[in-house]
């Protein structure tokens, strides 16, 4: 063996010291300091998460994470424009994945997946199709959202309706059985609650019972073409109708908040609701004695081979533009939607449906029937979502907006106001594209 020479020694041991100086100074510093903002703030919700990110915490001393619950987009924008984003960002809004990929808002994750051998066929087709936007996958799902029918047991029991309905025109049947009135006619208990705006009771949602297309071959929107859109606005409009515009904006008048116990399907004032499935654990906390079913949500009756399917969107996690700490941001990303433990536990805790089609069939989750039904809506080959796009979130609200003036009589022409929507979406992606998003 070759003798090490003098000089080699005195060289290794200035090195031996300097890397035992560094050790001393990243030492000293103590643990990277890391934030996480995310979009929970109902009490038993932002607990859980915590409790997930406390744990990986607990785990990992190279890094102290705090949690900043009830941030929206506005704040996440913001923060991103002024510079202060924290480490990771997430959101309960899928649809504007266009927006923070197509900006760099949100860093490509393509790269960091690829370096630790992530394949995006990890995530089932929905939450892989809405994490991502002209190539680039800025974020990652972190639960997903679908949407059924709740139903009161009760009210069903007492109104001789033995089933859930299957079909619109059995929906809308049995929500007249179900509703009850006062002397001057005002609703007292709705059978169903049609108003596009009421809780979860959006278009992206419900068109997708009908078969309707948000898109045409050339990538324009179909919403002035296809006729199952127009079909499914007056079948909804009948409805409203019936019970009477006027009727339903009272009915909504009162203390029936959404997120609050006083939510009107939890107190027995509305007998069918349009919901996503997290509200299993909301009245599991909130009013354990109500006795209550939940089906898919039904479908247009020319289309019966949807029944089954339904409507995907959940929370997204990113990386936002200008992070200091990238690799740790990342490992906590990776952990919380690539493991199967933290993905179990949120999905027990939030009662959310697990984003890896791995941990859709973990043995952490908790049997429940009520919460099953949304599992096996996600797993459904004919699910699926509204179209990630350029100008994010305001191409859904546009279409929202519409439906809200349609159903309260404000547009007289339905078809010719559909066509001259679909130019104002067009427009309005065209618009996003050419600068608009996140600067």
């Amino acid at each position: 063996m070759r003798k090490r020479t003098t000089a080699a020694i005195v060289l290794l041991a200035a090195l031996v010291a300097v890397a035992a100086a560094a050790a001393r100074s990243v030492h000293g510093t103590g643990p990277t300091k890391i934030t996480v903002w995310a979009g929970w703030s109902a009490g038993h919700e932002l607990k859980v998460f915590k409790s997930v990110v406390a744990e990986y915490d607990r785990k990992h001393p190279e890094v102290t994470i705090n949690v900043v619950g009830g941030i929206d987009d506005n704040k996440i924008v913001a923060a991103i424009r002024s510079g202060t984003a924290p480490d990771v960002v997430s959101s309960f809004n899928s649809y504007n994945v266009g927006n923070y990929c197509g900006s760099g808002g949100w860093i490509d994750l393509g790269p960091l997946m690829k370096k630790d051998h992530i394949d995006a066929s990890l995530f089932p087709a929905a939450p892989r199709y809405y994490t991502q936007y002209e190539g680039k996958r800025c974020a990652l799902p972190l639960l997903a959202d679908d949407y059924g029918l709740y139903y009161n047991k009760k009210l069903f029991k007492a109104a001789g309706i033995a089933r859930p309905p299957r079909t619109v025109s059995e929906l809308a049947a049995d929500a007249k059985k179900l509703t009850v009135r006062d002397k001057s006619g005002n609703v007292k208990v709705a059978g169903f609650d049609p108003v596009v705006g009421f809780y979860e009771n959006t278009p992206d949602r419900w068109v997708q019972q009908f078969g309707a297309k948000w898109l045409d071959g050339k990538g324009h929107s179909a919403i002035g073409k296809d006729p199952a859109w127009a079909k499914w606005a007056k079948w909804m409009k009948s409805l409203v109708d019936w019970y009477g515009y006027d009727k339903l904006v009272r009915f909504q008048a009162q203390p029936i908040d959404e997120f609050t116990p006083s939510q009107a399907f939890e107190t027995g004032k509305l007998a069918m609701n349009f919901d996503g499935e997290w509200r299993v654990a909301f009245i599991q906390h909130e009013h354990p004695d109500l006795d209550y079913g939940t089906a898919p949500m039904p479908v247009d009756d020319a289309h019966p081979e949807l029944y089954g399917s339904g409507y995907i969107n959940g929370t997204i996690i990113g990386i936002p533009r200008g992070v200091k700490h990238e690799a740790e941001a990342w490992a906590l990303v990776k952990y919380l939607t690539t493991a199967n433990h933290p993905l179990a536990v949120l999905s027990n805790g939030l009662r959310n449906v697990p984003t890896t089609q791995s941990s859709l069939t973990s043995k952490e989750i908790l049997p429940d029937k009520r919460f099953s039904t949304f599992l096996k809506i996600f797993a459904n080959a004919k699910s699926g979502t509204s179209p990630i796009l350029a100008s994010g979130q305001a191409y859904t609200n546009a279409v929202q907006r519409f439906f809200q003036q349609y159903q309260a009589g404000k547009v007289k022409d339905l078809q010719a106001g559909l066509k001259n929507l679909a130019k104002q979406l067009d427009a309005q992606v065209a618009q996003a594209k050419g600068g608009g998003g996140v600067p």
